[in-house]
């Protein structure tokens, strides 16, 4: 090939190649933006299908599926998921759906620096109606399935669905293999059932349920009883982490803490 189609060859491939190498990044760029559009509509729809089975895994005995946007319990009973509105956090509290109270996803390892975010409150929302159908929905109904147990030398009085009672007995006899230094802040209780409305609301407390129990308010803090919101907790993680075995939840992990409850949650452990 002489030197003048040499030069021609050059003069019309250059520019064909620099066209192609300027337009390649955009592609790419274009093909970025779209995967990730992609994986997050991916995304948000695996957390709804996730709050989901999570919800199934966890009740097995009332709740038979979940398609679409509902909940199919064992008797007929169907419940919506989500009810498709934009909340605040306050409207969530007040007014909340199923997948609001599975929206934040509550933490199982912390460290001793740790501390909730601003509204974090994991298992602090919850859809009343949800649980009313699987514990009971006045005094009367909830108090024809509890038994009483003996917590450390009191009796408390503890419902039976969902195996709740024999979990917390599971719970005594790990709590007692932890050592001695541990014991003060778990063998006095401040109750367990009560069937009462949280204050100051309009809310049911989940000892209304016979689900929750309150561990020695000597070394509790709970946010109502400092209005700074300043975050306290005195209570070692170690005793937190024999309740969450066994499906309990804390409420040191709620941005309004209450260090001395727990509540029987299974499907925010899962």
């Amino acid at each position: 090939m002489n030197r003048i189609n040499k030069l021609l060859l050059i003069v019309f491939i250059l520019p064909l190649f620099i066209s192609l190498k300027c337009n390649e990044p955009k592609n790419k760029e274009i093909t970025k933006e779209n995967t990730s559009e992609q994986k997050e509509k991916k995304d948000t729809t695996q957390e709804s299908l996730t709050g989901l089975q999570k919800l199934i895994k966890a009740y097995p005995n009332f709740l038979e599926k979940a398609e679409g946007n509902k909940i199919y319990w064992k008797d007929g009973t169907v419940m919506n998921y989500d009810d498709g509105k934009e909340k605040t956090h306050d409207e969530r509290l007040e007014n909340a759906d199923i997948e609001d109270m599975m929206r934040d996803k509550y933490v199982v390892e912390i460290n001793g620096d740790w501390k909730p975010e601003v509204n974090y409150e994991p298992g602090r929302i919850r859809y009343e109606p949800f649980f009313e159908k699987m514990y009971g929905n006045s005094q009367s109904s909830v108090t024809k399935n509890l038994t009483t147990i003996n917590w450390f030398g009191t009796s408390v009085q503890v419902t039976t669905i969902n195996n709740v009672d024999k979990k917390l007995i599971a719970i005594m006899e790990d709590l007692n293999k932890l050592p001695e230094k541990y014991h003060k802040y778990f063998k006095k209780t401040a109750g367990t059932f009560n069937y009462r409305k949280i204050a100051g609301t309009d809310r049911y407390s989940t000892h209304s349920y016979g689900i929750a129990i309150d561990i020695n308010t000597e070394y509790s803090d709970y946010w109502q009883w400092d209005k700074s919101m300043k975050y306290k907790n005195r209570i070692p993680i170690e005793v937190a982490e024999v309740f969450e075995k066994h499906g309990f939840i804390w409420g040191a992990k709620w941005y309004h803490y209450d260090t001395m409850h727990f509540e029987y949650r299974p499907e925010l452990l899962q």
